[in-house]
C-alpha cells in the first residue's frame, strides 16, 4: 500500500478534513462514531457513519486503509466481507483443492482455558531454545530458495503441481510470501480491490478454519513471541485461504515459519495437538510460485501507484498539451466525451471543482449606477430577498429611488399625512421612505384580502330614512338622505361632525371636493356648503324640478334634473354659467371633465355638449331605453342602460365602438379606469371589461355570487368591491375574478335588509344600509383596513386619496 493512506482507526480531525466531501463537522462525526464501536475493522465501515455514506467513501477509498489493533490482527481471518461475486468463487475453488489435499488430516482441537495456560507456560519455558531454532530454520530456508532457483522452471512447476493436487497422505506445506508494499490483489475485471486488502500493523495473518470451535487457539499459543505475527496456519483438514500480501516491512527471509519449527517432538504440544510435518520431498513454496494458483484462482498481481501532482498517470502531460492544441469546438467535444464516459462520482468532482468558478458577486463588481439597474427588473418581493444576501446588497435593494419606481409600477404615489404630531414625533424617519410606503401598501393589501375583521364603526342619525346619496373623502364622510339633510361623520372616530340643515325636501345627489359639499334636492335646488363650519354658503336657483344628478369638477358643477336640462354652476361665487337643453326626458346621470359634458337621459339618448357654446356636439342613438349610468374618461364614453346592454362610445366622432352584450337586466352601476371598466347589473352578476376590445375579461358569480340586484360597486387595480340587496358586501380579485371574502354580511341580509351605497378609501369601506321593510335600521358602517401600531392599536397613517 503506499504511504499516504490514512488509517481510519489512528486518523485525527484533521487528517479526515483532507478527505474529499469530508468538512470539520463530518470528520468529528467519524471520530465519535468510532470511539462508540470501539474502533473500525474494515473501510467500509466508514459508511456507516451518519453524514459520509457510500458516495463519499467511494471518492476516497483509495486514501484510506484500516488497521485494527496488534491483538485483532493476530487473531483476524481473510473474510469474504468486500468481495464481488466473481472474486468470491474463485476463492472457494481454490480453497477446494487446499481443502482436498488436507482432508483428513488433522484432529479437533481442544480449546479450554486450562489447556490455553498450559501452552504458555512451555512457551515461557522454551523461549531460549525457541531462538536457537529460529536462526537454524532460517538458515535451512535460505538454502532450499538457493537450491530451488537453481532448479529452473520445472522445480515450480513440481512445487505448483504438489501444492494444487490433493492426495490422501500430503500435508499443505509451510508457504513463504514476500511481502512488498507495491503489490496488491485484483480482480482480473479491472476492479482496484482496495476494501479486500486486509491493512494491518502485523506484516501477515494466519488463516484458519471459519467454523472452528478452536480457530483462535493456535494465535494464543504464539502470544508473546517474535514471530507469532509472521505464521501462517495451513493445517489439514481447515478451511484453508490464500493468504493475501499486505503493507509492512520486507519478511527477513523468504519462508514462513510454522509449528514444527517451533516443537522438536510432539511431547512439548498440548495435548489433542501434533505438530504437522513436511514430506522431503516437497519443496519449499515461495511467492513466485504462488502466482500460478492465485492466477488460477481468478487473481492477477500488479504493480499499483495512486496518482497525484508530483506522480502523474501515463500520459497525462501528452494529452494535456493535446488538448491545449485544440480549438473551441474540438475542446468542447472532448469534454462531452469525457463526460460520457465518467463515472457519477468522476462527475460530481466535476461539480465540485466547476461550481465553485461561476459563484461571483457580480453585482458588487459592478457600478452602483449599474447594479441598481440590474435589480430594478427584480419584483419587490425578490428584491426583498436579495436584501438579506449581504450588507451590500442591502445597501442597494434599500435604495429610496429604485423603491420609488416600485411604487410608481402599482400606483402608489400619492402623499400621506399622519394622524397627529405625536405620531409623526414617534415614527423615526426610515432610510427608505419609498420602501416603508410599499411595504405598508403590501400590508394594506393582505388585510383587505386575509385580514382578520375588525369590528366596524356605527354611525346612526337619519333614523329610519333612506340614505340617498354618499360621499367619502379623506377622514370625512357625507350621507344625504330622504329626511332632507346631510350629516357630516369623522371616518376615525365614527361621530357625528355636524349636520347640514336648509333643504326643503329630500336629498337625492350630493358631491364632495375638500371642504366644499354640494347637494341637491326635490326642492329643485342646489346647495353649497362649508363641511368646517357646517354653514350654508350659496343656494342655486334655476332647475324646475328634482336635481337629480350632478358632478364637479374644479370651481364648476354640472347639475342634471328631471326638467330636461343641465346647468352649469360656479361654486365660488353661485352663478349659473350655463344651461344646456336638447333632451325630451328626465336627465338621469351626467359626467364632466372641465371641457366636455356627456349625459344620459330617459329619452334613450346620450348627448356630448360643448358648455363653452351650450351647443350639443353629438346625439349617441343606439339604446333602446333608458340610459341610468355613464363613465367618460375623455376620450371614450361608457354607457348602461335598461335594455341590458352597455355601449362604448368615441367622444370626438361620436360613433359607437362596442356594444357589450352579457348582462340581463338594467345596469345600475359603472365604474371606469383606464381601459377597465367593471358594470354591476339587477341580474346579481358583476362584470369585468377591456372596452379597447369589447371583450367580456371576468364575470364575478359562481357559488358565492350575490343573490339579489348589484346595488354599487367601486373597483381599485387589485380588487372589486360589490354591494346588494341581499345584504351582504363582497370583494373580488380584479384579474383573476375570484371571490375572496365577505366584507359584510347583515343579519337581516334576504329578508329586507339592504346595502345601498358603498364607498372605499385606501384603508376604508363605507357602507350605506337600510332596509324596504323596517327590518334593519338606517346606519353607516365604517371598516378600518389599516396597519396598526402595536402599541396604541390605532392607525398610523391615513391615506387621501379615494378608489
Amino acid at each position: 500500500m503506499a504511504t499516504n493512506r490514512i488509517d481510519i482507526n489512528t486518523a485525527t480531525v484533521s487528517d479526515f478534513e483532507q478527505l474529499i466531501g469530508v468538512g470539520h463537522l463530518k470528520a468529528e462525526a467519524i471520530i465519535k462514531h468510532r470511539k462508540s464501536i470501539g474502533g473500525f475493522k474494515k473501510v467500509g465501515d466508514l459508511g456507516d457513519v451518519l453524514g459520509v455514506g457510500n458516495s463519499i467513501l467511494d471518492l476516497n477509498r483509495r486514501r484510506l486503509c484500516c488497521k485494527v489493533s496488534n491483538r485483532a490482527s493476530r487473531c483476524r481471518r481473510y473474510t469474504n466481507d468486500g468481495l464481488t461475486s466473481s472474486e468470491l468463487t474463485s476463492s472457494r475453488e481454490t480453497r477446494a483443492l487446499l481443502r482436498q489435499r488436507s482432508d483428513g488430516q488433522i484432529h479437533k482441537r481442544n480449546s479450554s482455558p486450562h489447556k490455553k495456560l498450559t501452552t504458555a507456560k512451555r512457551l515461557v519455558s522454551s523461549k531460549s531454545a525457541f531462538s536457537v531454532q529460529k536462526e537454524s530454520a532460517s538458515e535451512k530456508c535460505r538454502a532450499s530458495t538457493t537450491s530451488q532457483a537453481e532448479a529452473g522452471p520445472s522445480a515450480a512447476d513440481t512445487i505448483s503441481k504438489s501444492f494444487l493436487t490433493p492426495g490422501p497422505s500430503v500435508t499443505t506445506p509451510a508457504v513463504a510470501i514476500e511481502n512488498d508494499d507495491s503489490f496488491q490483489l485484483e480482480e482480473e475485471n479491472g476492479m482496484d480491490g482496495s476494501d479486500n486488502v486486509m491493512n494491518d500493523s502485523s506484516d501477515v495473518y494466519e488463516h484458519s478454519d471459519s467454523h472452528n470451535d478452536d480457530n483462535g487457539d493456535d494465535n494464543d499459543d504464539f502470544e508473546g513471541s517474535d514471530i507469532s505475527d509472521s505464521v501462517y496456519s495451513l493445517s489439514s483438514g481447515q478451511r484453508s485461504r490464500i493468504p493475501v500480501p499486505i503493507s509492512g516491512s520486507l519478511m527477513a527471509h523468504n519462508i514462513m515459519k510454522r509449528k514444527n519449527h517451533l516443537y522438536k517432538d510432539d511431547s512439548l504440544l498440548p495435548a489433542g495437538k501434533r505438530i504437522c510435518r513436511l514430506e522431503s520431498s516437497s519443496p519449499q513454496t515461495t511467492y513466485s510460485n504462488l502466482k500460478a494458483p492465485l492466477k488460477k484462482a481468478g487473481y492477477q498481481l500488479h504493480r499499483q501507484r495512486i496518482p497525484s501532482k508530483e506522480n502523474p498517470p501515463h500520459g497525462l502531460a501528452e494529452w494535456l498539451k493535446q488538448f491545449q492544441d485544440w480549438g473551441n469546438a474540438e475542446r468542447l467535444m472532448a469534454v462531452d466525451e469525457l463526460i460520457t464516459l465518467c463515472e457519477p462520482t468522476q462527475v460530481r468532482h466535476m461539480m465540485q471543482v466547476i461550481e465553485p468558478q461561476f459563484q461571483r458577486d457580480f453585482i458588487s463588481l459592478l457600478p452602483k449606477e449599474l447594479a441598481l439597474y440590474v435589480l430594478s427588473f427584480l419584483e419587490p418581493k425578490d428584491l426583498l430577498q436579495a436584501a438579506q444576501t449581504c450588507r451590500y446588497w442591502r445597501v442597494l435593494a434599500e435604495d429610496n429611488l429604485l423603491w420609488r419606481e416600485k411604487c410608481k409600477e402599482e400606483s402608489i404615489d400619492e402623499p400621506l399625512v399622519f394622524g397627529t404630531n405625536r405620531l409623526r414625533r414617534r415614527q423615526p424617519s426610515p432610510k427608505s421612505p419609498w420602501k416603508s410606503l410599499y411595504m405598508r401598501q403590501h400590508q394594506i393589501e393582505q388585510n383587505w384580502r386575509t385580514g382578520q375583521l375588525r369590528v366596524p364603526k356605527l354611525l346612526k342619525g337619519h333614523d329610519d330614512h333612506v340614505i340617498t346619496c354618499l360621499e367619502f373623502c379623506g377622514t370625512r364622510v357625507v350621507s344625504g338622505s330622504d329626511d332632507n339633510t346631510l350629516k357630516v361623520w369623522s371616518a376615525l372616530t365614527g361621530k357625528c361632525l355636524r349636520t347640514l340643515v336648509g333643504h326643503t325636501g329630500g336629498v337625492w345627489s350630493s358631491q364632495m371636493q375638500g371642504n366644499i359639499i354640494i347637494s341637491g334636492s326635490t326642492d329643485r335646488t342646489l346647495k353649497v356648503w362649508n363641511a368646517d363650519t357646517g354653514q350654508c354658503m350659496y343656494t342655486l336657483y334655476g332647475h324646475t324640478s328634482t336635481v337629480r344628478c350632478m358632478h364637479l369638477c374644479g370651481n364648476k358643477v354640472v347639475s342634471g334634473s328631471r326638467d330636461a336640462t343641465l346647468r352649469v354652476w360656479n361654486v365660488e361665487t353661485g352663478q349659473c354659467l350655463h344651461v344646456l337643453m336638447g333632451h325630451v326626458a328626465a336627465v338621469r346621470c351626467v359626467q364632466y371633465d372641465g371641457r366636455r359634458i356627456v349625459s344620459g337621459a330617459y329619452d334613450y339618448m346620450v348627448k356630448i355638449w360643448d358648455p363653452e357654446t351650450e351647443t350639443c356636439l353629438h346625439t349617441l342613438q343606439g339604446h333602446t331605453n333608458r340610459v341610468y349610468s355613464l363613465q367618460f374618461d375623455g376620450t371614450y364614453i361608457v354607457s348602461g342602460s335598461l335594455d341590458t346592454s352597455i355601449r362604448v362610445w368615441d367622444v370626438e366622432t361620436g360613433n359607437c365602438r362596442h356594444t357589450l352584450i352579457g348582462h340581463q337586466s338594467l345596469t345600475s352601476g359603472l365604474e371606469l379606469k383606464d381601459n377597465i371598466l367593471v358594470s354591476g347589473n339587477a341580474d346579481s352578476t358583476v362584470k369585468v371589461w377591456d372596452i379597447t376590445t369589447g371583450k367580456c375579461l371576468q364575470t364575478l358569480q359562481g357559488s358565492n355570487k350575490h343573490q339579489s340586484a348589484v346595488t354599487c360597486l367601486q373597483f381599485n387595480k387589485k380588487f372589486v368591491i360589490t354591494s346588494s340587496d341581499d345584504g351582504t358586501v363582497k370583494i373580488w380579485d380584479l384579474k383573476s375574478g375570484e371571490f375572496l371574502r365577505n366584507l359584510v354580511t347583515l343579519d337581516s341580509g334576504g329578508s329586507g335588509g339592504v346595502v345601498w351605497r358603498v364607498r372605499c378609501s385606501n384603508t376604508k369601506l363605507v357602507c350605506a344600509v337600510g332596509s324596504r321593510n323596517g327590518t334593519e335600521e338606517t346606519k353607516l358602517l365604517v371598516l378600518d383596513f389599516d396597519v396598526e401600531d402595536k402599541k396604541d392599536k390605532m392607525p398610523v397613517i391615513e391615506r387621501v386619496c379615494n378608489y
